[in-house]
Parts: C-alpha cells; sequence; structure tokens
C-alpha cells in the first residue's frame, strides 16, 4: 500500500513525538562511520551531527521545526543543511523541505538538494507514517526533478546495536531516489525513542555513536518569518534567521 500525503490541514504540530522519529524529545546526536569518495575511491571517515534548532520557521503557511544536519568527510565540512518538519494531528510526521549549503575547500559551492514545500510545484513528503507497516510505501519527498526520495516499510521488529547502545523494536526502511542513474538505494533504521540510528548505502554507512534527550517544553520556540521569504537572495542557509 503506497500512503499518500493527505492535505496540511491538521498538520501544524512541532511537537514531534512520533516514537520512530521524536525529534522534540532529543537533543544533538552524532553518528560516525566510513564513506567512500565516487571519484577515487578513496575511502573517507564520514561523521553526521544533527540538532533540532530552538526556532521554529513557516513553510507554505506551516508552522514547522528546523533540525540542523552537518555533514564531514575526514573532519571537514562538506555539507550543512536545515530540513524543515511538521505533525498532522494523526501522528504522520511530514518533510516541507531542505535549505542546503555544499561545501568544498570551506566555501560553500553550490545549494544542490534545496527545495521547499509550496515553491516551483513541490509538496510537503512523508518522513514518518503515524502507523507503519511492513510493506507500505511513501514518498519522503515531492519536488519534481529536484527530490524524489521513496521510503518502503522492510520489518518493524529489528534490534540494533551501534555505539550508542542496544535498541530493539527498530523498523527498517529501504529508501530510493529514482533520479540517480541508475536509481540508488539506501538502508536506514529507525528506534523507538531515538529514531534514526543507522544508515547504510553502497557507499559507506553512518551510525548512531552519542545522543541526549530532552524536554519539548524546555525548547524555546521563537518562530520567525515564512521561509520562502526570509532565506538568503543566493539560497545560503542562514542560521540566524
Amino acid at each position: 500500500m503506497h500512503l499518500r500525503p493527505t492535505s496540511t490541514r491538521g498538520t501544524s504540530q512541532t511537537n514531534i513525538d512520533n516514537p520512530l522519529f521524536p525529534l522534540s524529545s532529543l537533543g544533538p546526536k552524532t553518528f560516525e562511520g566510513r564513506d567512500t569518495d565516487p571519484d577515487t575511491g578513496a575511502v573517507l571517515a564520514a561523521r553526521l551531527e544533527s540538532a533540532v534548532l530552538g526556532k521554529t520557521r513557516k513553510v507554505a503557511g506551516v508552522e514547522v521545526l528546523v533540525l540542523e544536519e552537518k555533514v564531514f568527510a575526514n573532519d571537514e565540512l562538506i555539507e550543512r543543511a536545515l530540513d524543515f518538519f511538521a505533525q498532522h494531528d494523526d501522528g504522520t510526521v511530514y518533510y516541507f523541505g531542505e535549505l542546503v549549503d555544499n561545501y568544498e575547500n570551506g566555501k560553500i559551492v553550490d545549494h544542490d538538494g534545496s527545495w521547499l514545500a509550496g515553491k516551483n510545484g513541490a509538496e510537503p513528503g512523508i518522513v514518518m507514517p503515524a502507523d507503519p507497516f511492513v510493506g507500505q510505501t511513501f514518498n519522503q519527498e515531492n519536488a519534481p526533478g529536484v527530490a524524489e526520495d521513496q521510503s518502503r516499510v522492510l520489518a518493524l521488529d529489528e534490534n540494533v546495536k551501534t555505539p550508542a547502545g542496544k535498541f530493539k523494536g527498530c523498523a527498517k526502511f529501504e529508501d530510493t531516489n529514482p533520479l540517480d542513474s541508475p536509481p540508488t538505494t539506501e538502508f536506514k533504521w529507525f528506534c523507538p525513542g531515538v529514531g534514526l540510528v543507522r544508515d547504510v548505502d553502497a557507499e559507506g554507512f553512518v551510525e548512531l555513536v552519542s545522543y541526549t534527550t530532552t524536554s519539548a517544553g524546555a525548547r524555546a520556540a521563537e518562530q520567525i518569518s515564512d521561509v520562502g521569504t526570509s532565506e538568503g537572495d543566493d539560497g545560503t542557509v542562514d542560521a540566524d534567521e
């Protein structure tokens, strides 16, 4: 069964407490692993740092939570993104897009991969269903020609061990990017109360090495203007906005 996004009416919760994607109760998370340089074949040390920012934004008229993610290769920053999420009243977590800065040698070179719901035909995708079941499919990203990742639920009872701990009752997803030629696939594991703990693709992997939890009520909730009007003219991600 393919899960299709419903109307965003009712998608207004920035207190995101879906058990498999509980952003509002999580502090900073760090992932480590390895990656492969597609040009040279060299194996690189990979690190992903993610943290929910103490602010909300508006995308397509919907208030969203902001997740900052930084990707490093051999300790060099190669990507920084702001991802935008909101939870529907039924518990489904919607993905409203991302603003991306791609780096080379410490400088921003482009914003490839950026998209926002409500702009250029893009619509919200689904990052986590309210009640996932094996065989369920859904579109994570709905930005034609830019970001069209699709997900399939493979399992709901996986046990996963990472340097951060042992996790039970985890969901395993298969994500496919149909825009790559040929299409590429990666596998992700989401665990109750923690969210993403492992991400594996053909070039490498990252897994959770540390995380903290926090109170949703303790997080600042500064709301600022619609992303569509507040981002820089060049698309640069501005953490101070």
